[in-house]
């Protein structure tokens, strides 16, 4: 990483070193393409940095958003190759995991309301099935007694975010692409000017500045939602698979980290961590884990996810500038669709 950019013009300028950003950079670098990313703060210092990293497109299926099913499809499937990739090329691990998921229910409440679910995903054609409480905890030994029921998706997984982010970075500057340090005030389409108005051409700029798009001209609507997060120690893993509720959900990862989010928060740019939110968080977690209570509790952080007014992002051209925003909950999940959509739009095909 550098603090002033090594050169005054680029094939490609992208704004934001998020996940999307930066999958965005290094397939665009892979192509022979100068680039150059321009980063308010650090690599994955938004919401990549503290995202639990699930690969879950059928448990995040909620409905009227079948637009945003499809795509979250198409991007889990792209994860084995683009993991497998990326390791190679970095030499950094991501994490990456098949796992599988349970969205279990806690009580009866909870029961009729995955009954409703479920019943959609089948209808949707979706590798679902049901379990009963038994079954569920034949599969995960630690879920409560009081678990009625659940919904199993065998093909979800997860990632860990901050190892992507770093792998994302080193594989981008092995491939000759350069991150810079620096806040972007204002994006053409031939150029990004950055602090002190200095500014760096571009043949192609795209935009992935997360919930901070709004502040450029011509922006699609996004706004910032908060979700807290918490992180915590286990002498093992607590889970084999991805635990979820309706209130909250559970990544357990072989080194014995536990992932619990996350709170959904319409506070524009505050990122307090609130007592209300961790107590949420951890009783969501505790009715269907009771083990949970006796974790170390090694992180609370509160980071902004971008948000359309559909949950629909935004990957598309507009006026010159090309735009990859607005993720929502699936930042990380969409980041390898996101990039193949990028570069398309920058190296249409046929293009040398």
């Amino acid at each position: 990483m550098i603090a002033t950019p090594r050169r005054t013009t680029y094939d490609a300028v992208v704004v934001g070193a998020g996940v999307i950003g930066l999958a965005s950079a290094w397939r665009a670098a892979q192509r022979g393409l100068s680039v150059l990313v321009v980063e308010r703060d650090a690599p994955g210092a938004g919401a990549s940095g503290v995202a639990a990293g699930m690969l879950a497109p059928v448990t995040e299926a909620e409905f009227g958003e079948q637009e945003l099913l499809r795509l979250n499809l198409a991007s889990a499937e792209l994860w084995p190759s683009f993991a497998a990739e990326l390791a190679e090329r970095s030499g950094l691990d991501t994490g990456y995991r098949a796992s599988g998921a349970l969205v279990a229910a806690a009580d009866r409440d909870d029961g009729e309301e995955l009954r409703r679910l479920f019943r959609f995903q089948r209808s949707l054609g979706l590798e679902v099935e049901w379990l009963g409480s038994r079954d569920a905890r034949r599969l995960e030994p630690r879920l409560s007694p009081r678990v009625s029921g659940a919904i199993h998706a065998a093909a979800e997984g997860h990632v860990e975010p901050r190892s992507v982010v770093r792998a994302l970075a080193a594989a981008l500057e092995h491939e000759g692409g350069e991150i810079a340090i620096a806040n972007a005030t204002g994006v053409a389409p031939d150029g990004v000017t950055i602090e002190r108005g200095t500014r760096i051409g571009a043949e192609r700029v795209v935009v992935a500045a997360g919930c901070w798009t709004g502040a450029f001209a011509g922006a699609p609507s996004v706004r910032p939602v908060k979700g807290q997060i918490l992180r915590l120690r286990a002498p093992e893993p607590l889970t084999e698979r991805l635990v979820r509720t309706p209130r909250c959900y559970v990544v357990s990862r072989a080194n014995g980290e536990v992932v619990v989010g996350g709170t959904v928060e319409e506070r524009g740019f505050d990122t307090t961590v609130t007592a209300g939110g961790v107590h949420r968080l951890l009783e969501a977690a505790w009715e269907v884990l009771p083990d949970i209570e006796e974790l170390e509790l090694v992180e609370a952080a509160a980071r902004l996810r971008p948000a359309t007014p559909d949950n629909v992002p935004v990957i598309e051209e507009r006026d010159g500038v090309i735009w990859a925003t607005g993720h929502f909950r699936n930042g990380v999940l969409l980041s390898p669709i996101t990039a193949k959509l990028v570069n398309e739009m920058l190296v249409p095909a046929g293009v040398a």
